[in-house]
């Protein structure tokens, strides 16, 4: 059974990207700082998907980064590809948690990262309930509501 086959739960939210040479570091690896990036990017695809970047265009109102982690488990080489499965755990009043599995062109786990979100109101610069129609959306997608 391979790493892939072994995920827990979940990943509706899928993000892929190819590794650039310019993301090698000296000891012929994919630098940490370029799997945070995939992981960024993997995050704005997911605020896309979910529609919160529509809902802040719309209202003023979205999510904003207030804690990442990553777990870097395997190096990751040039050439190839890489996948970022991501999906939402659970959330909270204000508040809710992505988590991210990094997978190589083997499907091996390269990384699994954590993420914390907070809506924030950006006109009253307050931090505020997660919308109703994306708390929907985070809970059609297997999020657990903890508020």
């Amino acid at each position: 059974m391979t790493q892939h086959q072994q995920l827990p739960g979940n990943y509706p939210i899928r993000f892929d990207t190819r590794i650039d040479w310019c993301e090698v570091d000296p000891f012929g690896h994919v630098n940490n700082l370029a799997i945070m990036r995939y992981v960024q990017s993997a995050r704005v695809h997911a605020s896309e998907e979910i529609g919160m970047m529509q809902h802040h265009a719309a209202t003023g109102v979205g999510p904003v980064l207030v804690s990442t982690a990553c777990q870097f488990k395997k190096q990751l080489y040039y050439p190839g590809n890489v996948t970022v499965l991501a999906r939402v755990d659970h959330l909270k009043t204000t508040s809710f948690h992505l988590h991210h599995v990094v997978l190589n062109d083997a499907r091996e786990i390269v990384a699994e990262a954590q993420d914390v979100l907070v809506f924030v109101d950006f006109k009253l610069n307050t931090k505020c309930p997660i919308p109703d129609e994306v708390r929907a959306k985070f809970l059609s997608l297997g999020a657990k509501d903890l508020a």
